[in-house]
């Protein structure tokens, strides 16, 4: 086995254990509870009206979010209740789950 090859692998791995621990972290963030008050499908944005979201300390009110995926916006619509997932992503607040309440 090479050095080149073992790097590989190193890198392969590191990445894996990497995506498990964010997937964890994604996990533990609490959902919270909205309603769909505008799509901008085109632009992948969502505006919600929402309550407090814990993991930013945000209080209650209408905003619009970037979707970290645009399938995330594929079956909801204007006036659906929402459970979702918010994160700061490169500066910017960004849905990262979202899906109808029940």
């Amino acid at each position: 086995m090479t050095l080149t090859t073992t790097r590989r692998r190193w890198s392969a791995t590191a990445l894996l254990v990497l995506a498990g621990l964010a997937s964890a972290v994604q996990a533990q963030i609490p959902t919270t509870a909205g309603e769909v008050t505008k799509l901008d499908k085109p632009g992948n944005r969502i505006t919600l009206k929402h309550g407090e979201i814990k993991n930013l300390d945000m209080p209650p009110m209408t905003m619009t979010f970037r979707v970290r995926e645009p399938k995330l916006l594929d079956g909801v619509g204007v006036g659906d209740r929402v459970r979702f997932v918010v994160e700061r992503v490169d500066g910017q607040y960004t849905v990262m789950s979202l899906s109808k309440a029940p």
